[in-house]
């Protein structure tokens, strides 16, 4: 291949797989590969990418088939031809809130890597003090949680710090947990890095810092200074802790330094390759994929929606059900983003369940039924839910009659659940998208859905008629590691404008690769503004019969 000159190498480590996009200085895709945990690398025993247990709650996915996998990734694409030494940049992004624990013997590790072994066998076991990484699908931390929440005043109070109440996912409480129930290990643990900065840890040769945007996602970070917070650091992880994390979190569009000699010589990088920080898998579709006035509708693993704040004099709200995270290259500007654990998986169950595990007898039963499904509100959630927080089971009610009264699953008719399904969860989401925009915000535009079910026509249009918007969906369908590949970009552009220049310059009169695939019907909108209440009440019986409390 002979792409325009120089590339750039964007990796997207997702709970499944691991992906690698190469862009082109217009930022054109040239070459994608990818490696399946599960099918590519079957030895570890993964499902879906994950190991469950052994605690109860306990997800997690083990560091050696990282490792493995961005050998076999870089196998494919040199492969394919690419010519690894017209890489210019690396970045990426990482399945948030995972994280990686460094032994003592990590950083020597690192910086001592031999060309002739993989990066598996130069690192594993002796470079990490728990070989199982926990990642965001864990659920095992809800006392740690709750005790911090406690450390500071309550939800609200670690929201209007951090932008979140606690989760169980985020990794502040993992940390608090692994200090609680394994201390040795904890004190082993030299360095610990989230996913997102174990990756470029890997190519400069040392321990990378923690961009501002991921540090969101921890728990740990003033996301409106982006410093770390003392108290919040001292209650998961003591005095120590601000040690193990490093320095403070970086922004994105800053030069890490180059790739070690390792990558050099074992793969054929330049060695003035630069390495700029890697994100969040959700911050990185935002920087591939946004624009003002658009919602980025994620439907991956997890359902995922996510709104770009702009600068602004006044601070943004938070909220105990949403996420505020810092932006990864806008300097004060935010994210907002509504998370929900039961995504694909949920709708693949119902699928299979209903629908002969065929999306084609799927896609013809929504078609089959009418908006607002007969009356018929049903709630899915096989994993212990972030929103509402905790809830878990399967629920059914009818909004023609006494709204918040349940009906028995024998009751529903089966061919009524692939549309319940969809309707309620992006009525979740439509629910509370108002409440998390600024004051006087204009309308959304746009809105950009994404990840593996973006694909499905059916599922596309139901997302138009439900929000009202125009639909879009981008050239690749692989948004995170395409940021990831801009955001090297960005970081090499500025080093080239001494350090100066905004991600707006940089992407000024880029083509914008976008396909419009479905316009709202404004009837059967209307028709979903007016189950707004209805799901809200559902909603709230769930919570009750759960035993939980809302927040």
């Amino acid at each position: 291949m002979s792409p325009s000159l120089p590339l750039f190498l964007g990796f997207d480590l997702s709970t499944q797989q691991l992906k690698a996009i190469i862009i082109s200085e217009d930022s054109s895709i040239v070459h994608e590969s990818a490696v399946h945990f599960d099918r590519d690398l079957p030895a570890y025993g993964t499902t879906n990418g994950a190991i469950q247990g052994p605690g109860e709650g306990e997800v997690t996915s083990p560091v050696r088939m990282w490792l493995e996998a961005i050998d076999l990734v870089l196998a494919r694409v040199k492969e394919a031809g690419v010519d690894m030494g017209a890489i210019a940049g690396v970045s990426g992004a990482g399945q948030q809130h995972s994280s990686v624990y460094w032994s003592d013997d990590g950083e020597n590790a690192l910086a001592n890597m031999i060309p002739c072994r993989s990066l598996s066998d130069n690192l594993s076991p002796h470079a990490f003090s728990l070989p199982n990484a926990p990642i965001w699908q864990d659920s095992s931390t809800t006392r740690d949680c709750r005790d911090l929440e406690r450390s500071v005043g309550g939800a609200q109070a670690l929201a209007d710090i951090t932008g979140s109440r606690a989760y169980e996912r985020f990794t502040g409480p993992q940390i608090a947990r692994i200090r609680r129930l394994r201390p040795e290990a904890y004190k082993c643990s030299a360095r610990i890095s989230l996913v997102s900065s174990f990756l470029p840890s890997l190519f400069l040769g040392r321990i990378a810092p923690i961009e501002i945007s991921d540090a969101s996602g921890m728990n740990l970070m003033n996301v409106l200074t982006c410093k770390w917070e003392d108290a919040l650091l001292d209650a998961c992880g003591g005095s120590e802790l601000r040690a193990k994390l490093g320095p403070e979190p970086v922004p994105g569009g800053t030069v890490l330094g180059t790739v070690s000699d390792w990558w050099v010589r074992k793969w054929g990088f330049n060695p003035d390759c630069i390495v700029a920080p890697f994100t969040g898998d959700n911050p990185s579709t935002v920087v591939a994929l946004s624009a003002p006035g658009d919602a980025l509708l994620s439907l991956g693993t997890s359902t995922t929606l996510l709104l770009s704040i702009p600068p602004a004099d006044t601070p943004p709200k938070r909220f105990t059900t949403s996420h505020l995270l810092s932006h990864p290259t806008t300097i004060d500007a935010q994210i907002a983003m509504l998370c929900y654990k039961n995504g694909a998986l949920a709708r693949e169950q119902v699928r299979d369940r209903h629908a002969e595990h065929d999306w084609g007898k799927f896609n013809e039963l929504v078609e089959g039924t009418a908006a607002g499904n007969h009356g018929c509100m049903s709630f899915y959630f096989p994993l212990p839910e972030i929103i509402p927080p905790g809830v878990h089971g399967e629920f059914h009610f009818s909004t023609a009659d006494a709204i918040g009264e349940p009906v028995a699953a024998g009751d529903v008719p089966s061919d009524t659940h692939p549309r319940a399904i969809l309707e309620s969860q992006f009525l979740s989401i439509k629910s509370r998208v108002a409440a998390i925009l600024p004051p006087n915000a204009p309308p959304l535009q746009r809105l950009i859905v994404t990840g593996g079910s973006s694909a499905n026509q059916t599922i596309r249009q139901l997302a138009a008629d439900l929000f009202g918007m125009r639909v879009y969906v981008a050239e690749s369908k692989e948004a995170a590691g395409t940021g990831g590949a801009v955001l090297a970009k960005f970081a090499w552009w500025r080093a080239n404008n001494g350090g100066e220049g905004t991600f707006e310059e940089m992407s000024y009169g880029e083509v914008e690769r976008m396909r419009l695939v479905a316009e709202p019907k404004d009837e059967v909108t209307k028709i979903y503004d007016g189950l707004i209440e209805a799901y809200r009440a559902c909603e709230h019986r769930v919570v009750e019969l759960c035993g939980k409390s809302e927040v």
